[in-house]
């Protein structure tokens, strides 16, 4: 049987049994991969018409038929499997695709395996030319591995380090940031271990690579978290974050952390981005999470598919996520916990705290909705050809600050802040991925639970929010027993950005009358 390995990461190529076979014909080689990931059979007239999108019917057929003969040539008669309808890479030769093999090791958990599989980018550095569906699904694949990569890199620089290899820890921080030159948590990874391993001038000359970059597309310059650590010793920077932890619901390991101490726990849901570790890049983010620690036992997750939480083969929906705020709290050995749901986190943390008022001393909600498109009797939110729009609109942006002029007002002229932003959204989902997680939270409706929730609650909403109208919070306040409502001026739909004291004074106040 002919071994066919198929390179996908990186630039494409073809190899059978060991030797490189020489397909010359880029739309060849964009044909033969395209088939290598459908793992079935794929329509002519949908090859066809993705790799000639502008010629007549006719001509793209015949121009397939060439194809494929050429193809025939140079890989031999028994590869393809082809009938007048469909086109497949044969069942009877062993195909090795090397992006499967990626996913198939981050599926098990094996993330150094994963990391040594990914060698470069999905298809990086090709295009068939003129071909832009090709080119679409390939970016969106490209993201999606991407993501993926990014979350094994992670989450082996955390186990290298761990267990005291902070050399292998190195290596795979170094990764980190050419994915990511512009992350400050990336590039601290890297400082951290080098400075660990004994380094210091290694450490020294990143630090000031990193100073440079930062400065040059930025023009900002590191924070005091990242400078402190070649002014401190390793182990004193380290002990002043919180660690990630994991926790595993559903045969899902899901990624946390703690931080602080108090007679309750805070767990924090944010809405449909999250990433544990950069959420504490931005000061203003930090500077509120730190005051809620003050408060009580701070909780952070990711909920799953995003973050550093595993990727799923679905899109997580409202019960998934509140399963997954029991796992955690499970995990952190939490009886008693307030829940602060924030915009599409909201909706979850009414599910849990509708299956288990007995865990839930109180619930926050901010900036939240209980629908996700608007229906004649609920007008709050975008109908759904405009979700779709918006929808359409940020993941076209993905990669650079999108949406931050709806979400953060106040911070959309911050070069900081976009630069923040922008990496979250890169380390926390790929397009294709995020894609269905908000598909998903466009069909959610939580309006039957709104009546079942029996703890206190508040239910804080800000007058100009752009995103999460406030009509979406008066709805809930009017639907919940024991809610108090507050209306607080600014536009801005994250509760750091803005006037965070108003809502911590609240916050405050509200956790204090639970331990009353």
């Amino acid at each position: 049987m002919a071994l066919f390995s198929v390179r996908t990461l990186g630039f494409p190529e073809i190899r059978r049994d060991g030797r490189l076979c020489p397909v010359a014909l880029r739309k060849g080689l964009a044909l033969l991969v395209f088939l290598a990931e459908a793992k079935t059979s794929v329509g002519r007239d949908a090859l066809a018409t993705m790799l000639w999108p502008e010629d007549r019917e006719e001509v793209v057929r015949a121009r397939l038929r060439r194809l494929l003969h050429r193809l025939l040539l140079t890989l031999g008669d028994d590869v393809l499997i082809t009938d007048r309808s469909t086109i497949r890479w044969s069942p009877a030769i062993d195909l090795q695709v090397d992006s499967r093999l990626f996913e198939q090791a981050c599926d098990r958990g094996e993330f150094e395996r994963a990391c040594r599989e990914y060698a470069g980018d999905f298809l990086d550095g090709f295009s068939p030319g003129n071909c832009p569906a090709f080119d679409e699904w390939a970016f969106f694949r490209r993201e999606a591995l991407r993501g993926r990569a990014i979350q094994a890199f992670e989450r082996v620089v955390h186990d290298r380090n761990a267990a005291g290899d902070y050399a292998a820890a190195v290596g795979h921080a170094s990764r980190l940031v050419e994915f990511d030159p512009l992350s400050e948590v990336y590039g601290r990874h890297l400082i951290r271990n080098l400075l660990l391993a004994g380094d210091r001038a290694t450490a020294q000359r990143h630090f000031e690579a990193l100073t440079r970059r930062l400065r040059d597309e930025l023009g900002v310059a590191p924070e005091c978290e990242t400078r402190a650590l070649l002014g401190t010793s390793a182990a004193s920077a380290i002990e002043n974050l919180p660690s990630t932890r994991y926790a595993s619901g559903d045969g899902i390991h899901l990624a946390f952390q703690t931080h602080g101490a108090g007679r309750f726990d805070v767990l924090v849901l944010p809405g449909f981005v999250s990433h544990v570790e950069r959420v504490w890049e931005e000061p203003r983010c930090r500077a509120f999470l730190s005051a809620l620690a003050g408060m009580g036992r701070l909780i952070l997750l990711d909920r799953r598919g995003i973050g550093l939480s595993d990727r799923v083969g679905f899109n997580p929906g409202v019960d998934a996520t509140a399963r997954d705020i029991g796992t955690v709290l499970d995990a952190a050995g939490s009886r008693r916990v307030v829940l602060f749901g924030a915009s599409e986190g909201g909706p979850a943390c009414i599910r849990f705290a509708v299956d288990h008022p007995d865990r839930v001393a109180g619930l926050i909600l901010f900036g939240s909705l209980a629908k996700g498109t608007a229906t004649h009797d609920y007008a709050h939110v975008l109908q759904a050809s405009q979700y779709d729009a918006w929808l359409s609109q940020l993941i076209a942006g993905w990669g650079g600050p999108a949406g931050i002029e709806t979400f953060a007002p106040s911070l959309s002229g911050d070069p900081q802040a976009r630069a923040w932003w922008a990496g979250m959204l890169r380390a926390a989902s790929s397009p294709g991925a995020i894609k269905g997680v908000l598909e998903t939270l466009r069909d959610m409706d939580v309006r039957h639970l709104l009546d079942r929730v029996s703890v206190p609650t508040l239910v804080l909403h800000r007058q100009g929010d752009r995103a999460v109208r406030i009509g979406a919070g008066r709805h809930l306040a009017s639907h919940i027993a024991q809610t108090r409502f507050v209306e607080l001026d600014g536009a801005d739909h994250w509760a750091f950005a803005g006037d965070q004291q108003a809502v911590l004074d609240h916050v405050r106040r509200f956790v204090g009358s639970l331990a009353a």
